[in-house]
This record gives C-alpha cells, structure tokens and sequence, in this order.
C-alpha cells in the first residue's frame, strides 16, 4: 500500500484516480500548516502540491519513505529540487496541462493595457462617464517581444499574429527553424528590449533569469512600452517596474504572478493607475485544473507503480512513445555498469561511455545514467542509489563522467561501450542488443565475448592451456553448482583466456578458494546480475 498526502487543491477528477488504485491510500488536507507537514511527511511515499506548499530541504529530510513529489503545475520554484535529487526522490510538474490557459490570460492581460479594461470598469462603477481617460491602442501593427519561446510563449506568438501583430523572440535555447516554422523572428535580448511595444514573459527561473527585467533592462525598452508577466513574479525587480511606470517610462504593466505570494499590498504599485494585477490566474480555468489533476494522478500513479516517468525535472529524459523500445537498452547498460562494479577494486575515479550506431543515438542521457546506477548500486546498494540521483552521487564521489557518440559506426548499430579508471586499474567492458531485446556482452578488455549478462555469473582470467575448461566443470560439479552457459575468448593462442559462466546456483567460499588455486588460473569473480 503507497500513501499520497496532499496539502493543496487537487480537482476531483485526479482525486478520483488515485482514489480507484486499491494500492492507494489518499490522505487530503487542505492549508495544511507546516509544521503538522513535517511531522506528518515521514509516512508517505508522494506528495502532490501546488504553489502554496513549499517543500523545501527539511521536508525532504523529514520525507524519508518519500519516492516522488508532484507538482501540479509548471513552476517548481517552491521545491527543493536539489535536496530532492541527492535523496533520490522524482521531482515532476505538468508543464501541458494549463498551457492554453496561460496562453489566453497573458492575452488577456495584453488587451486590458491595450484598452485599459479595469481602469474603465472601475471609473463606470464609481458613476463616472468618462471616456477620453481611456484612449487605448489596438494591437495590430505593434511589435510583441516574447521572451522564452517554449509552449506557452509559442501558442501566445500565434494568437498575437493573429491579431496583425510582428512577433519577436529571445530564446537561446530555441533553433532558428524553431521559429522559422513559428514566423517568429529571432533576436538578442537587448534588441528585443528596444523594439518591442509589449514584452511578455514566458521564460523559466533560474539564476540567471531571476530579475531578468531589472532597472537596466527596464532603460533599455521604448518609451511606454508594456510588459506582461503570467510566468514567475521573480522575473522581474518590481521596484525597479514601479519607478518606470511612475515616471512614465512605461506605458503599463500587467502583473498576474510576485515573488512573493500574496504579494505586499501596500506597495506602491498597486497604487498606480496604469498596473492591471491578478492573483495568479494563469491556469485558474476549469479545464486547465481538470487536466492538470488527471495528468499529475497519472504520472505519481505511474511513477509508483516502477511502469515509467514523465515530465521529471531530475529524471533522465524518455520519450513515452519510446519507452518499450528503449527499456532493453536501460537493462543493458544498467547490466554493464553493476559488471564494472564488480570488476573493479579501487576507488573509481572516470567513467567513460561511448555509444555506437543509430539506434542508441536518442537514448543517450538516459542509458548513462542506467549505466552509472548499475555501477554504483554494484558498491552502494540497490537502496541507496536510483535513476534520479547516481549522476549526483557520482558526482559527490568525484568520478568524472563522460560520453561520446559515434553514428557512423559500420559495426553496431546499438554498441554501448563503458571504460572505467579506478587509480592505475581500467577495465573496458561493451555489450549490444540482439534482435533488439536480448543482451549481451561483446567485449571485457581484450577479450572478444558472447556472454549474457544475467543471474549468476562467474568470470574466470587464466592463461590460454589445454584443459582450463575442464578443470573449471570438474572442480563446480564437484561442489555442485551447474553451468548454464560458457562463454570464452581469448587474446591469442597460448596467452590469456577469459571464460564467462552462467551459473544455476551460486559458488560457494570453499568453491571459489579451489578455483583460485588451480595453477591456470590468474583471478576469479563471481557477481549476481539481476
């Protein structure tokens, strides 16, 4: 049984799902204050919560059977996601599901400054009749600058256009033919800032983007320009906002999101005429919620149930569509890094994986983190290490990880090949996919191989003589362990040779002091690959 708290606002229809799983147990309580969170959060396993809820690195700590926490939404600035990285636990967000209603409401937002829609309310509520104190512009023939052109900031350029308005974009994440197909133009940030007549913002926060609109931005923007802001309050320095729109420098300004929430009411630009404000509303839509609660259930549902993660800020990126097809390829390299695990005895210092052929080509950060789990639950403990935090880990550890992708090998079309340093000892170990579902491994340092990697497995160095192989089936008969496979190769005749053993039963202490000793025999290993 899995137990989900939810201290926040979920629609009923994601309650409903989590609900119907007889393996849940839901727990909601709403404005749940946060000391009770931290006394309560030790017996759950997921947490769902929206922006109210700020799970920071205490609630992790306390959060020790916690496996994933779900933010139903986009932001997840209110999350720890670097103490929930080192813990292991999945952080993931909705980034589609209010997509359309972020859109329509920055839209929204564009149109009362245009038209100064809740200044003339207002004045006609207050039995004023007053209508040459509301000349407004249209937006047809005005330049619309959208910073961070991701899905909310795409779907807001196309309605925009659809209005006869030019769109440009800062982005530096986003291809040229990115917005080629987008009949988007773009530009630097600065001039985006000096041509534009009303500046929205979808861009993400993060260090560099905090106050991205800072009082030097602000200088640098047409006079009476008009930003919009429905992605993160923190984007811009709202006293630095006051002063333009105070002095005139601005034209307006259209604020749905604060750094701080609720926001200080007695600051002084609510007291300003020419500021629309809304207390966050940008996915406040029936359908936006609905959607966002499905979505988030399915996802934590998922997530629990080990079937597959989606929209994970700290998980290696899989495409749904992809998964069946890529899982054999996770399998494999998991299987060849917790075989590294087991061949190497020092303390690991670089990890070094090279893909070759088409086929691994789109899998590629995933699979190096599947690799680099399998390497480190082979020393820590399958307990201790997941997909969420080996690259941490490894990272805490000072291992130095790399990765290299050739396409045009002519040899593989799925090769996965992992060299390992661990002082003056280095082991290359490579293995592919037959038929696209069975692995195998194809190399151990210099020796050429066809070995399955699974179960119980015994590696065996010994030079190249007559009778080896007999030796090794005598001596485990004779303690009664049955060989599945064998698998050999060797460097050259008469040199080293290096036999790979599927076994029915583990080799026990005695077993493994016999074959130490047999005279042929250079090392023994004996590992369990799950």
């Amino acid at each position: 049984m899995y137990k989900i708290l939810i201290p926040d606002d979920l629609s009923a229809a994601g309650l409903d799902l989590l609900k119907a799983d007889p393996q849940m147990a839901v727990d909601v309580v709403k404005k749940m204050a946060r000391a009770d969170l931290l006394a309560r959060i030790g017996d759950y396993d997921a947490l769902i919560v929206r922006s109210e809820t700020k799970v920071d690195a205490e609630v992790i700590e306390r959060g020790t059977r916690l496996r994933v926490v779900g933010r139903a939404g986009i932001g997840v600035d209110t999350i720890d996601v670097e103490a929930a990285t080192r813990r292991g636990i999945i952080v993931m967000n909705t980034p589609q599901a209010n997509t359309i209603a972020t859109c329509e409401h920055t839209m929204a937002m564009m149109l009362a400054l245009a038209r100064n829609v809740a200044q003339a309310d207002a004045s006609l509520r207050r039995g004023e009749w007053t209508r040459n104190k509301f000349m407004g512009v249209q937006l047809m023939g005005k330049t619309l600058g959208v910073i961070g052109f991701g899905r909310i900031g795409s779907q807001v350029a196309r309605r925009a256009q659809a209005f006869g308005m030019e769109v440009i974009a800062f982005d530096p994440y986003v291809s040229e033919e990115n917005a080629r197909i987008n009949k988007v133009e773009l530009v630097q940030l600065d001039e985006l800032l000096s041509r534009s007549d009303f500046i929205t913002l979808h861009s993400s926060l993060n260090t560099g983007s905090r106050r991205l609109l800072d009082a030097e931005a602000i200088g640098k923007m047409k006079t009476g320009a008009c930003i919009i802001n429905v992605a993160r309050g923190a984007l811009v320095d709202i006293d630095a906002l006051q002063h333009a729109l105070a002095s005139k420098k601005l034209g307006g300004a259209a604020i749905d999101v604060f750094e701080e929430e609720p926001p200080q009411f007695d600051h002084p630009l609510f007291k300003l005429a020419n500021v629309v404000v809304t207390p966050h509303l940008g996915a406040s839509t029936a359908e936006a919620q609905r959607d966002v609660s499905i979505q988030m259930a399915e996802q934590v549902l998922d997530a629990l149930h080990d079937r597959e993660v989606r929209n994970a800020v700290n998980f290696p990126p899989i495409d749904p569509a992809a998964l069946h097809a890529v899982r054999p390829y996770l399998v494999l390299a998991e299987r060849l890094g917790t075989l590294q695990a087991s061949l190497t005895e020092g303390r690991l210092t670089r990890v070094e994986v090279e893909y070759r052929g088409s086929d691994v080509a789109p899998h590629v950060k995933p699979l190096t983190v599947a690799l680099l789990r399998g390497l480190l639950v082979g020393m820590l403990g399958r307990e201790r290490v997941n997909y969420v935090n080996a690259p941490v880990i490894a990272a805490e550890r000072g291992i130095v990880v790399s990765q290299a992708l050739n396409i045009s090998s002519s040899d593989y079309t799925n090769l996965v090949s992992c060299r390992v340093s661990a002082g003056d000892e280095t082991h290359t170990i490579a293995g592919v996919l037959f038929s696209g579902m069975q692995p195998r491994v194809v190399q151990i340092d210099g020796f050429i191989i066809d070995a399955v990697p699974e179960g119980l497995m015994l590696i065996v160095s010994s030079h190249d003589v007559p009778g080896v192989i007999g030796h090794i089936g005598t001596l485990l008969g004779a303690h009664h362990v049955n060989i599945a496979e064998y698998r050999l190769g060797r460097t050259s005749p008469g040199e080293h040779a290096l036999s790979v053993l599927n076994l029915d039963s583990p080799v026990s202490d005695a077993a493994m002091k016999a074959l130490r000793d047999l005279p042929e025999v250079i090392w023994v290993k004996q590992m369990t690959l799950s």
